[in-house]
């Protein structure tokens, strides 16, 4: 058990989800606080930039604010926690005292650690397989939503794994063992919801693929 996350921190992160809508398809607005992502690098990397543009967000519509401070774009530069964190951590304090859903997006336990410390997150780690092996403990103790996005190796790396024997059924199976793991460490089922992880080791036919095998997806239950 995390001793940093107290039962009311746990009850808070349970009960994040219960705070969205259920009859519609949620919207995610992406708040990248780096100078280097592909999208959008550079333009929100001040404090005051970001919020200016995580409140846009949720005024045009956004339900959840999803806040990253690592490029995860192929060949990105890989970026250390601890700077990760100065870039981030100010951000998601700031939303959080104004009521709005965020999601932490980082592949690195101790940023998400850090983040919960400031109050109910959701966890977006888009490490995939390779995820850090102190996440699964942390989630469990922590309540916290997960997003287990589908992925191999890094962004270095993970355009030359985009290789399947068939796409739709190998990255289910390949999900099915991630999310074992973190059941087995004591995760509750509905804490974990699953994404395919478009475009992270995926070719461009294996996108359409992998979106047309949804229901492949919603069968797996999370």
């Amino acid at each position: 058990m995390d001793e940093s996350i107290d039962a009311a921190a746990r009850e808070a992160n349970r009960a994040l989800l219960g705070r969205l809508p259920e009859a519609r398809t949620l919207v995610m607005g992406i708040l990248n606080v780096t100078p280097d992502s592909f999208s959008d690098g550079g333009e929100h990397a001040t404090v005051r930039a970001a919020l200016d543009h995580a409140r846009r967000m949720v005024a045009d519509g956004a339900d959840i604010v999803d806040v990253g401070g690592e490029s995860t774009r192929p060949g990105a530069r890989a970026v250390p926690p601890a700077e990760e964190q100065e870039r981030i951590l100010p951000v998601i304090e700031a939303l959080l005292a104004e009521d709005v859903v965020v999601s932490v997006d980082t592949r690195h336990t101790a940023t998400a650690r850090a983040a919960l410390a400031l109050g109910p997150v959701i966890v977006n780690d888009v490490s995939g397989l390779a995820h850090e092996p102190e996440m699964p403990a942390l989630i469990a103790a922590s309540g916290a939503p997960y997003i287990l996005m589908h992925n191999r190796g890094n962004p270095q790396t993970m355009d030359g794994l985009a290789v399947y024997e068939d796409t739709v059924p190998d990255v289910v199976c390949e999900l099915r063992d991630v999310a074992g793991r973190f059941l087995a460490a004591g995760v509750e089922p509905a804490q974990l919801i699953v994404d395919p992880g478009l475009g992270f080791a995926k070719a461009g036919e294996q996108n359409w693929e992998l979106l047309r095998g949804l229901e492949w997806l919603r069968a797996m239950g999370h």
